[in-house]
C-alpha cells in the first residue's frame, strides 16, 4: 500500500486528497478563528505529508533513475521551503493542488488497449484436419502447408487456403470490408479470419498459422501500437526551464529584499499547479461534453491527436454505408406478375434460408407488409446457385441472375449491376418473372457529415476493400473524390503511411475487423460503436457509440476547442504566476496569501475549462 501511495496510484491518492482537503479547510479556518488545539499542530501538516511525500519521492526518483527534471521538482522545492519557514498552509496547499492535477490526469489517461488481444481471440484455437477421410481436431499451430482442413458452416477459417471440396458463401467483411458474402467453390482462395456461412468445405492449407493473413494483422497492429509515442505533458516538457526561472527569481528577490520568506513566496506562487491543471481539466470537460452526444474518447492523448488531423479516411462498409445488404428495388419482367408477387414468391423460399441475401429479402417483405405468404414444399438449397422449391404447383427458383441465358434478363441485371447492386433472379418453371436488387445502402447522414468535415478544413479519403466501381459510386454520392479500393488490411496501412509521408495527419474511421490495423496505426482512430466489431472499437481512440456519423464533425470541432482552451489556460496561468512574482518581490504577498493567489489561477483554469461542457453540437440540424 505504501508503495502504491508513493507511486501516485489513483485509489490511495484520492483518499489522501480528500483527507488533505479537510485538513486545509480546518487550517485556513484556524488562521481567522484561532483554535487552541491547532496552535500545537497545524492540520495543514497532514496535507503536506499525505500529498507532498509522493511528489518529493517522484521528483527524486526521476532525477536519480532517469536523470530527468520534472514539474514535481519545482513543487518539491516550494514544499520544502515552505516547511522550513513554517508556512504549513502554503506547503499543504501546493501539494494538494498538484495531486488534484494528478487525479485528473489519471481520469483522462489512456485506457489499456485490448485490440491486439481481441485479434488473437478471433483466431481459431483448433482446426479439423482430414486424413484418409477421417477428421482429427488439432491445435492451429500444428497445421502444415498442404494439410486438408474441414471448415463447417458458421466456423472461422483458420489459415489461408484453397477450397478443394464443397462450395459455400464466405463472409469476408472481417478482412476485406465486402458487405455481401462471396460465393466460393473448389479452386477459390479463402483467407484466415473469414467466416464460412453456409455449407461445409474442405480447404488445402497454403500458409501455416504463424504466416496467415490474420496473424500478419496481429503483428502489424503490435508494431503500429509500439511506434505510437505517448504525448508528453507540457509541464514536464518545460520543467527544466521552469525550475531554472523559478530559482533565479527566488534568488533575485531574496538578494534584493534580504527576506527569505519573500523568496519562499516566489517559489509557492511559481508552482505550476494551474499550468498542470490546464490540460487535464480541459480534456475532462471536452470528453464529458462528447459523452453527452454519444461519442466516447478514450484519453487526453487521443483527443489531442484528433485535434491535429488534416485528413480523414473512411472505410466504406458499415461506416459510410449501413453495413448490411438491403433490397433496393423489385423488378417484374412478366406481364400479369406484379412486383409484390415477385417479392412474395422469393420470400416464400428465402424465409427458410440462412444466406444473408435471403434474410435481407425476408426482412424487406416484412417491412413492406407484403401480406400472407404462399405455402411451399420440397425446399432445397442449391450450393453456389440459390434456393428452389414448389409453390402453388410451380417450381420456384431464387438465385443468381447470371444462370439465365436470356437477353431481357441480362439487360435488366446489367442495369441493376450498374447501379452498384446485386441482381437476384426469381423464376417459375424455369421462366424468369422478376429480379430483386440488393445493395448496401448509404447512410442517410453520410453526405452531411462529409460536407461538415470539409467545412472544418479536413480532406476526406475512402479506403475500402470493396470493388472499384462500387466504391467510386458510394464516394460520389457522399462527396468524396479521393478513393482507394480493392484493399486488404495491410494495403490500408500502406496508404496511411503514404499520406503521413506526404505530411498529412490522418484520422481513420471504420467499423470492421479489417479496419482494426488501420485504426490503431493511423494518427487517430475513430470507430463506429453500434455496428462496429469489438476489435475495431478497442483499437480506436474514439467511438461513435450509436453509429451516428453526424457526430463526427462535433468530435473534430470539440477537439479543436479543447486545444484552444488549453492554450488560453496556460497563457493565463503564466501571466498570473509572473504577476504574483512581482507582488511577492514587493512584499504584497506572503506565503499564505501567495498560496491563495496561487489558488485563484487554479480556480480560473477549472472554471474556464468547465465552459466546454456547455458547448452544443453546431452541426446538428
Amino acid at each position: 500500500m505504501i508503495q502504491k501511495w508513493l507511486n501516485n496510484d489513483t485509489r490511495p491518492t484520492l483518499v489522501c486528497v480528500i483527507l488533505s482537503g479537510i485538513a486545509l479547510v480546518l487550517s485556513l479556518a484556524a488562521h481567522f478563528h484561532p483554535i487552541p488545539a491547532f496552535s500545537v499542530f497545524d492540520p495543514a501538516w497532514a496535507a503536506a505529508v499525505l500529498c507532498g511525500v509522493p511528489i518529493v519521492f517522484g521528483a527524486a526518483q526521476a532525477i536519480v533513475t532517469e536523470q530527468d527534471i520534472t514539474a514535481d521538482l519545482l513543487v518539491s522545492l516550494a514544499l520544502i521551503a515552505s516547511l522550513i519557514t513554517r508556512e504549513w498552509f502554503a506547503a499543504g496547499e501546493v501539494a494538494f493542488i498538484m495531486q488534484i492535477g494528478s487525479l485528473l490526469e489519471d481520469y483522462t489517461s489512456e485506457r489499456a488497449r485490448r485490440g491486439v488481444e481481441a485479434l488473437i481471440n478471433l483466431t481459431p484455437k483448433t482446426a479439423r484436419r482430414v486424413t484418409d477421410g477421417a477428421e482429427t481436431v488439432i491445435p492451429v499451430e500444428q497445421i502444415q502447408i498442404g494439410d486438408t482442413l474441414r471448415v463447417l458452416a458458421g466456423e472461422t477459417i483458420p489459415v489461408d487456403g484453397t477450397i478443394v471440396a464443397g462450395s459455400s458463401a464466405v463472409n469476408q467483411a472481417a478482412m476485406t470490408g465486402e458487405s455481401i458474402p462471396v460465393e466460393k467453390a473448389a479452386g477459390d482462395a479463402v483467407l484466415s479470419g473469414t467466416v464460412n456461412q453456409q455449407s461445409p468445405i474442405d480447404i488445402r492449407a497454403e500458409r501455416e498459422s504463424a504466416d496467415s493473413t490474420l496473424q500478419r494483422m496481429i503483428d502489424l497492429a503490435r508494431e503500429a501500437d509500439a511506434n505510437k509515442a505517448p504525448i508528453v505533458g507540457l509541464a514536464d516538457k518545460w520543467a527544466a526551464w521552469m525550475v531554472l526561472v523559478a530559482l533565479s527569481c527566488a534568488v533575485v528577490v531574496g538578494l534584493l529584499t534580504h527576506q527569505f520568506s519573500r523568496a519562499v513566496t516566489v517559489l509557492v506562487v511559481f508552482c505550476p499547479c494551474a499550468f498542470v491543471l490546464a490540460t487535464p481539466t480541459a480534456v475532462a470537460a471536452a470528453i464529458g461534453n462528447l459523452t453527452r452526444y454519444g461519442v466516447l474518447v478514450k484519453s487526453g492523448d487521443a483527443l489531442e491527436r484528433i485535434a491535429g488531423v488534416d485528413t480523414i479516411a473512411f472505410d466504406k462498409t458499415g461506416t459510410l454505408t449501413e453495413g448490411t445488404p438491403a433490397v433496393t428495388a423489385v423488378v417484374s419482367l412478366k406481364d400479369g406478375v406484379s412486383e409484390k408477387a415477385v417479392l412474395a414468391g422469393a420470400t416464400a423460399l428465402e424465409r427458410y434460408s440462412e444466406h444473408p441475401l435471403g434474410k435481407a429479402i425476408t426482412a424487406h417483405f416484412k417491412e413492406t407488409d407484403g401480406g400472407a405468404l404462399p405455402d411451399c414444399e420440397d425446399v432445397e438449397v442449391l450450393q453456389g446457385k440459390g434456393i428452389q422449391g414448389k409453390v402453388d404447383g410451380k417450381t420456384l427458383f431464387v438465385g443468381k441472375a447470371a444462370l439465365f441465358d436470356d437477353e431481357t434478363v441480362s439487360a435488366a441485371a446489367d442495369r441493376i449491376a450498374a447501379a452498384e447492386a446485386t441482381p437476384i433472379a426469381v423464376s417459375a418453371d424455369g421462366d424468369v418473372v422478376g429480379l430483386i436488387a440488393l445493395a448496401d445502402p448509404v447512410r442517410t447522414d453520410a453526405k452531411d457529415a462529409v460536407t461538415a468535415l470539409k467545412s472544418l478544413g479536413l480532406h476526406p479519403v475512402m479506403l475500402t476493400g470493396d470493388r472499384g466501381a462500387i466504391a467510386k459510386g458510394i464516394a460520389a454520392e457522399v462527396g468524396i473524390d479521393d478513393v482507394k479500393s480493392d484493399l486488404l488490411p495491410e494495403d490500408k496501412l500502406t496508404h496511411l503511411k503514404a499520406l503521413e509521408k506526404d505530411g498529412h495527419r490522418v484520422a481513420m474511421t471504420g467499423d470492421g475487423i479489417n479496419d482494426a490495423l488501420a485504426l490503431s496505426s493511423a494518427h487517430a482512430g475513430i470507430a463506429m460503436g453500434g455496428i462496429g466489431s469489438d476489435i475495431a472499437v478497442e483499437s480506436a481512440d474514439a467511438v461513435l457509440v450509436s453509429d451516428d456519423l453526424k457526430r463526427l464533425p462535433h468530435l473534430i470541432d470539440m477537439s479543436h476547442r479543447a486545444m484552444k482552451k488549453i492554450k488560453v489556460n496556460i497563457i493565463v496561468a503564466m501571466i498570473l504566476n509572473f504577476t504574483a512574482i512581482v507582488l511577492s518581490g514587493l512584499g504584497l504577498l506572503v506565503p499564505i496569501t501567495g498560496a491563495l493567489w496561487h489558488n485563484c489561477g487554479s480556480v480560473f483554469v477549472v472554471i474556464n475549462a468547465a465552459l466546454l461542457l456547455r458547448v452544443k453540437d453546431r452541426f446538428q440540424k
